[in-house]
């Protein structure tokens, strides 16, 4: 594994995250990346070759190995990994998108011109639904994963004992036995573990992310109404004052009402 690679990853999606979504990369690649790359392999690396069965039968072994494992689970958990992290990097894209059309805008209309974005990382318009659809797409992945996981080997638990049962070439009921059970449902309960944390923290940011963008929302909304309002009181008021301008003018034009023509120009709208 190339860690320059892997940590220039970690870096470039941090960067664009919320503090949910560095959490969630912090526990996949510390408790699922680490934890595999380190560990599972080793555990798991020799399932087919230790895979014995009180038969002679050629063939037999291998048989009722793929018939209880059509899937190896560090080949799934690896299959997942891959399928799970592949989407922050869509995050990656599109800002990079956004830093290249504002570079070819820059080039083309100068300096001095003002910005496409005021900041391309802010995920704001098109990468907030790019955001979002990485998040939704990480949370399907999880969930289609664990679902496989458990229906394949119908629960989460490592048996001792697994029997192979009409299943050609063997003739018969057939006993095999796994190598270090105990050991692989252990792993196995702290990957998924690990999958279930995992779910949650995507959750939360789901619900973090809408709910940021509807705050928003309302904070934009509500100075809007806070402007329209003293345009319209003050707009009354001066019609008020207009009225009462044009009444005292009426009343100054008598020529009977020597005080009222004294004091008429003297008053002056709001």
């Amino acid at each position: 594994m190339d860690w320059k690679t892997l940590q220039a990853l970690l870096s470039g999606v941090n960067k664009y995250s919320t503090a949910f979504g560095r959490i969630w990369l912090s526990v996949v690649f510390v408790f699922r990346v680490l934890v595999y790359v380190v560990a599972a392999e080793r555990v798991w690396g020799d399932e087919q070759k230790d895979f014995d069965c009180n038969t002679r039968q050629p063939g037999c072994t291998n048989v009722c190995y793929d018939d209880f494992f059509p899937i190896s689970n560090i080949r799934l958990w690896a299959l997942q990994l891959i399928f799970v992290t592949c989407p922050s990097l869509l995050v990656i894209l599109h800002v990079a998108y956004r830093e290249e059309r504002e570079r070819r805008h820059r080039q083309k209309h100068g300096d001095q011109c003002a910005k496409l974005y005021s900041n391309t990382g802010k995920k704001h318009g098109g990468l907030w639904w790019t955001y979002l659809f990485s998040l939704v797409f990480k949370l399907v992945i999880e969930l289609v994963f664990l679902y496989v996981l458990h229906r394949l080997w119908h629960g989460f638990s490592m048996p001792r004992l697994v029997q192979c049962a009409s299943v050609v070439p063997c003739p018969n009921t057939v006993d095999c036995y796994i190598a270090r059970p105990t050991e692989k449902k252990v792993f196995t309960y702290f990957m998924v573990g690990a999958s279930a944390v995992c779910i949650v923290l995507t959750i939360c940011e789901i619900f973090y992310l809408i709910s940021h963008r509807v705050l928003r929302g309302l904070r934009k909304v509500r100075p809007a109404k806070e402007r329209v309002s003293p345009n319209s009181s003050s707009r009354a008021s001066t019609c008020r004052c207009h009225h009462k301008l044009l009444e005292t003018e009426e009343l100054a034009a008598d020529p009977g009402d020597v005080t009222l023509k004294a004091s008429a120009p003297n008053l002056t709208p709001i």
